[in-house]
């Protein structure tokens, strides 16, 4: 007979399956989607397994690989500095926030809660930096105005105020100095809140597109995700010549429709597939723990 008291341990393995199938259809079903003949596609909709495989969406996105690599390139090297960077001012922020005998700690703590309740606003930022900064078509920009996130400094500062302040204490009986107890005591013994933070700010610039659309007219600077976003207006405007509005000679089906939309999510998808991983083993400790008690 099956042991009755493992029966609950059962039943949280069966419905954490069901929740990682719920998780993983979607993202299958985009795939199979963009591996679909467009016709067909329309025909017998959305399967977990392509109806009549056809890899045109693909061919129309790399038609000129060196324009998405490009963009790649663009990509990663906006994401990796804004994510080191941004982790480093965070934490450097953070760090006094948590210390007790901080004589300022009060009223930069409430500076910091204030600009996530009120921010400047859209006008205020692009003037600011298009008109004072001077970033509209730089890497600049598409970095630096993503290096602070008040709730993640938050996150961090909660997570320093639960280690002991003897070990502070005891560097500083030892000669260390503010610096290099930040460097060698705190920022070690935060690494999951740092992992975690760091993942999240990786992940928001790599999907980041809006601030290519407002400050990038240089095509060599597009990222990843406004490239896709500039192809995807490409082909609507395409389509909908076609519908009537200009006269255009054109077989419909050299044009891909939604399996282009999901081969787009599947290529701006897949690095953060296996960059994913690296961190999840941080993210429980790392939430729990550094999350914000108000």
């Amino acid at each position: 007979m099956p042991d009755l008291r493992k029966r609950p341990q059962w039943i949280a393995h069966a419905v954490a399956l069901v929740y990682a199938a719920i998780c993983i259809i979607p993202f299958v079903i985009v795939v199979s989607s963009s591996l679909t003949n467009e016709f067909a596609l329309s025909e017998n909709g959305f399967r977990l397994w392509p109806s009549v495989f056809d890899a045109t969406a693909y061919k129309y996105i790399f038609k000129d690989p060196t324009i998405v690599l490009r963009s790649y390139w663009v990509t990663i090297a906006s994401t990796v500095p804004t994510t080191v960077l941004g982790v480093l001012v965070m934490a450097m922020m953070a760090y006094p926030l948590s210390r007790a005998n901080c004589r300022f700690r009060r009223p930069l703590s409430f500076y910091v809660f204030f600009t996530m309740l009120f921010s400047g606003g859209l006008v205020p930022s692009y003037i600011l930096n298009t008109k004072y900064l001077h970033l509209q078509n730089t890497m600049a920009v598409l970095i630096i105005p993503s290096l602070v996130n008040a709730f993640y400094i938050f996150m961090i500062r909660t997570f320093l105020q639960k280690l002991p302040a003897s070990l502070y204490e005891s560097a500083k009986i030892d000669g260390a100095s503010e610096f290099r107890i930040f460097f060698q005591v705190a920022m070690p013994l935060c690494v999951p809140a740092l992992a975690s933070v760091g993942f999240f700010t990786a992940m928001g610039k790599w999907n980041d597109w809006y601030s290519a659309l407002l400050y990038i007219s240089n095509d060599r600077l597009y990222p990843l995700q406004y490239l896709l976003y500039v192809i995807q207006s490409n082909l609507r405007v395409l389509l909908n010549a076609m519908q009537g509005y200009v006269s255009i000679d054109l077989d419909p089906r050299e044009i891909p429709g939604n399996n282009l939309v999901m081969a787009m999510a599947v290529v701006a998808a897949g690095p953060m597939l296996f960059v994913f991983p690296l961190f999840q083993r941080y993210f429980v400790q790392g939430l729990t723990v550094g999350a914000v008690k108000g």
